[in-house]
């Protein structure tokens, strides 16, 4: 059983993914010790530079930073990170481990999150039991090179033929945020939007207000 109900965790709310390429890692802690304060209710750590060691330790302070404000800690890609420091869950993307593979790994109380571009990869991964759904980007970004714009049809096609939460991700930023919850949208996945501000609790405010 998970400890963290993932359509009420996911439910008009914010989730925070890290970028260890921004900035160094104490500096990335105190901005999501702030996101946090603010409001935002899940964390996924993204760590494409560090070593295994690194993500390791780095992963366990934030393991500690999550628990501390009772919200779930999701490790992007790494399995076995996940595994080491009992994370609450991974997310995957299409050329990472099958999620069937995961799940036998994790066991079935972890979260597993996918990312999905097409109608396709939504129902493999609801049929394979994930959690969420990761869809993007909605939007050009900067963050990851590889992301490619999917239509706003291909969206809802995807909104429509599953059940499981389904998180917006990819270039949202503090201007553009208001236009996809005026569309329905229900959780939305941010990095620049809270990490590159000044003040990443009042970010994190702003755009939880949004849903209000």
């Amino acid at each position: 059983m998970q400890k963290y109900s993932i359509s009420k965790t996911m439910h008009k709310t914010i989730y925070l993914v890290t970028d260890d390429a921004k900035m160094d890692f104490d500096t990335l802690y105190h901005k999501v010790e702030m996101a946090l304060d603010g409001g935002v209710k899940l964390l996924q750590l993204r760590e494409k530079k560090s070593s295994s060691r690194e993500f390791y330790n780095n992963a366990l302070k934030m393991k500690y930073l999550c628990k501390k404000y009772d919200i779930p800690l999701i490790i992007n890609d790494r399995v076995d990170i996940a595994q080491a420091v009992d994370a609450d869950g991974v997310h995957l993307g299409q050329s990472d481990l099958p999620l069937t593979v995961a799940r036998k790994i994790l066991g079935p109380e972890k979260i597993i999150g996918i990312s999905a571009r097409t109608v396709e990869d939504a129902m493999l991964a609801e049929k394979n039991n994930a959690d969420y759904l990761g869809v993007g980007a909605v939007f050009p970004t900067s963050t990851k090179n590889d992301a490619k714009v999917i239509s706003e049809k291909v969206f809802h096609d995807i909104q429509a033929k599953v059940s499981i939460p389904i998180v917006t991700i990819g270039g949202i930023t503090l201007n553009n945020a208001s236009t996809l919850i005026n569309r329905g949208v229900n959780c939305i996945a941010v990095v620049s939007a809270i990490l590159n501000q000044d003040n990443p609790k009042e970010a994190a405010i702003y755009l939880n207000n949004l849903f209000k």
